[in-house]
């Protein structure tokens, strides 16, 4: 297949059906209707992407916000069609969701889940710097294998407190 127009498009009620359809073609789990009717309301951290106004990929996010007050951007789905993969629409959608964190600015890091048998996805998200901080245990139900590996990519610096430090007395702090 030889280079084409790789570009990103909004997620509408007249195309949701294509991603419905994408999803069920590229992931291995089904998503219910209301991470569909979520998906419509996320603006742009939801694309379809397209090669030669084709679409054949797509990327969907929410924003978490954890206990400790961390704001992170998941990735709950970034796929693309197998006769499609290698030719730049993943580094395509993953651009769009880094440069998104950093023209928010306020986003500590991103993280999503990956099967742990997906090689080729975990390759795909450590050359972007992620890293696997986590296992998970039977994470997916009706699949093998069911566990997951979390994969984050930090944004920031983790805040460092004054517990931390008393912890920690191998930390040096200039003076």
């Amino acid at each position: 297949m030889t280079r084409g127009r790789i570009e990103l498009g909004d997620i509408t009620q007249h195309n949701i059906k294509q991603l419905k359809r994408l999803n069920q073609v590229v992931f291995p789990v089904s998503y219910n209707d209301k991470f569909y009717k979520d998906v419509l309301e996320v603006g742009e951290l939801a694309k379809l992407a397209y090669f030669n106004d084709i679409v054949v990929g797509a990327v969907c996010c929410r924003i978490d916000t954890t206990e400790d007050g961390q704001r992170r951007l998941y990735i709950m789905t970034l796929g693309c069609l197998a006769p499609y993969r290698r030719l730049g629409i993943g580094t395509v959608m993953l651009h769009h969701v880094l440069n998104y964190c950093e023209k928010d600015g306020n986003f500590d890091n991103l993280f999503l889940h990956v099967q742990i048998n997906n090689d080729s996805a975990i390759s795909f998200y450590k050359n972007f710097g992620f890293e696997i901080i986590e296992t998970k245990k039977h994470y997916y139900k009706r699949i093998e294998p069911s566990d997951a590996h979390v994969l984050q990519k930090n944004l920031r610096a983790p805040k460092v407190t004054p517990e931390d430090l008393e912890d920690d007395n191998d930390i040096d702090i200039p003076s």
